[in-house]
């Protein structure tokens, strides 16, 4: 594989050491694409089994500084659509948007569905599941109260999913952000993986963490 220029002058950067997340963030700034605002990526690896039920870590967080991106939100509902669409839903529809997504038509980002469309969404779960969109009670995506669901989504709230070998993936932040809100972020992802520790998991629960911008490069944290 060919090196690029960019790539090139990674090698500047001492990819061994082990540093603080604001350590690691100010060492990678001067790395980040000029041409666009690059997202913070944090890897953080669990010592736990996802194909045991009660150690299978999934769920919603909202970052106290958000994340920078622009969300689209689809609400599948009929008697609550106009409380989507007032709250920022970007595509709000019932059976006619069940439709579209089943021939193809995806152009959101995050999915909420009222409780009464879920036995009719069944026709795109194999469409929305894949790709992680599907909406779940447990996420707080099938729910009466979209407006605030909707209101989550925009302002920031992320979905943080274990992956086969234990590692959650997530985006949390921009690199265009002050560095003290991305480590705040980032260090709200940590606690809430402590918070849903499985009682089930013993010895050392988190076993390493690594950031890197969108096509940057990675740094290792002190996971302790």
């Amino acid at each position: 594989m060919k090196i690029t220029k960019r790539q090139k002058t990674w090698a500047d950067l001492d990819t061994a050491k082990t540093y603080s997340f604001a350590e690691a963030i100010d060492a990678l700034r001067p790395f980040a694409s000029k041409k666009f605002d690059e997202t913070l990526e944090i890897a953080i690896r669990l010592s736990i089994d996802v194909t045991k039920a009660d150690q299978n870590i999934r769920g919603m967080l909202s970052l106290p500084n958000g994340t920078g991106k622009k969300v689209r939100v689809a609400v599948f509902t009929n008697d609550k659509a106009d409380e989507a669409k007032k709250a920022g839903a970007d595509i709000v529809g019932g059976e006619d948007l069940i439709e579209k997504v089943a021939s193809g038509q995806i152009d959101f980002d995050r999915v909420i569905a009222t409780p009464d469309m879920m036995p009719k969404m069944s026709k795109v779960a194999r469409v929305l599941g894949p790709k992680g969109l599907m909406p779940n009670p447990k996420l707080g995506t099938v729910t009466n109260d979209v407006a605030a669901a909707v209101a989550n989504a925009k302002a920031g709230q992320i979905e943080y999913r274990a992956e086969k070998n234990g590692i959650i993936h997530a985006g949390i932040g921009k690199m265009s952000f002050p560095t003290e809100k991305l480590v705040e972020n980032a260090n709200a992802l940590v606690d809430q993986l402590k918070k849903v520790k499985p009682a089930s998991t013993k010895g050392q629960y988190i076993l390493g963490i690594a950031v890197a911008t969108t096509q940057g490069p990675g740094l290792h944290i002190d996971a302790k």
